[in-house]
């Protein structure tokens, strides 16, 4: 069915289509929406769990948990703050091996306060034990929640859907909600070991000795490894009964790009117009939109990029003291290339500053003109 629909809302219906049942969230701007819009569903009887409404994100991140060792399909959001507020119960999530569906509706942290998209809220988090998904657009939010489900529960491991606060969370788009046939079809029913009685409670996290632990971090880590096939064999499937998928990495024109401009999120859509314009005008630049933060797309990014001489890198994020994450995670896929290239980064759109096509351009022309990478980003601002 086509339809208009926020950003908010079409992730709203992708839970409801998963058939959740249990969700537990606190209300935080720009995250609200998802919330009001799951509990007017519940109200009118088509969501198909039950709405627990807690007094924090932590104590939300902790239900789920809880709801998710019984055996319970289950969903939370939130964004910024909150996010921040539930990180020591996200490793308890990946820890216990719940597979949680979470959307993070991008948006800076605190101080000063703000209110604007900024991914630094959930890249902040790329240690925690998540998979970590980036979404473009409306509808390729809604689809990636769906895929969210099969990849969490197949990998008993917790997975997180980021969106771009405001831009994609509230912007309103035409989106194609698929039937609950087609997506009965492709999620089965939620089946994973019950590792908690609610008749007969228990507490499940023992203290273990070092041996012990590190053993327990080493089979999470080999276990986020081999979600690699489990990601790209959901987007196959879901290709196939729905009709629509997104790739890990997505490349376009890279074959013989002089420069690749390396994006994620909704910026994605403004660099697809700047590249095109860029080879109109006779500039040969390819386009690299990142989907997949964790486990990172490795191999994909080393086979794709292997050949290029120069790549300038797009982050709505700062690691304080370093850069942009994207930047630090392509430099360190790409050391071991033979020839490596030479990177640009860029620090742009921080609290949804508008990043525009000309800004863009101008990205690109300049880093074409660069000779050696360099550390240290380079501030993209209006005002300078």
């Amino acid at each position: 069915m086509k339809t208009l629909l926020q950003g908010n809302y079409a992730v709203a219906e992708a839970v409801r289509l998963a058939r959740v049942q249990l969700v537990a969230a606190y209300p935080i701007t720009p995250q609200t929406p998802i919330y009001e819009k799951l509990s007017d569903m519940e109200n009118e009887g088509i969501l198909p769990g039950v709405m627990m409404r807690t007094e924090s994100e932590h104590s939300a991140m902790a239900a789920c948990i809880a709801a998710s060792l019984t055996g319970v399909r289950t969903f939370t959001a939130t964004a910024s703050q909150g996010l921040a507020l539930m990180h020591e119960m996200l490793h308890f999530a990946s820890g216990n091996r719940v597979p949680i569906v979470m959307c993070n509706v991008n948006r800076v942290v605190a101080v000063p306060w703000a209110f604007g998209s900024d991914q630094s809220d959930s890249l902040s988090q790329r240690d925690t034990g998540w998979l970590q998904f980036y979404c473009e657009d409306a509808q390729e939010a809604l689809d990636t929640v769906i895929q969210a489900y099969r990849i969490a529960e197949q990998a008993l491991l917790p997975v997180m859907v980021a969106i771009d606060g405001f831009f994609t969370s509230h912007f309103i788009e035409p989106i194609e909600i698929p039937d609950q046939a087609s997506v009965d079809a492709f999620l089965p029913a939620f089946s994973i070991p019950t590792r908690f009685n609610e008749a007969d409670p228990a507490y499940i996290a023992n203290v273990v000795n070092p041996e012990q632990y590190m053993g327990y971090r080493q089979k999470s880590f080999e276990d986020m490894e081999n979600t690699r096939p489990l990601i790209k064999e959901a987007n196959e499937e879901y290709q196939r009964i729905i009709g629509r998928g997104y790739e890990a990495v997505e490349s376009v024109n890279t074959d013989d790009a002089d420069i690749v401009l390396v994006t994620s999120g909704a910026m994605t859509s403004t660099a697809r117009v700047t590249i095109q314009s860029l080879r109109e005008k006779g500039v040969k630049a390819g386009l690299l939109k990142m989907k997949l933060l964790r486990p990172f797309p490795t191999r994909e990014v080393q086979e794709i990029l292997k050949n290029t001489r120069k790549i300038a890198v797009l982050d709505r994020n700062i690691s304080l003291g370093k850069g942009g994450i994207w930047c630090q995670e392509l430099k360190a896929a790409l050391y071991p290339l033979e020839n490596r290239p030479i990177i640009t980064g860029y620090i742009a759109g921080i609290c949804g500053a508008d990043v525009s096509p000309d800004m863009i351009e101008d990205m690109v022309v300049k880093a074409l003109e660069r000779e050696r990478s360099d550390d240290l980003p380079i501030w993209v601002r209006r005002d300078q």
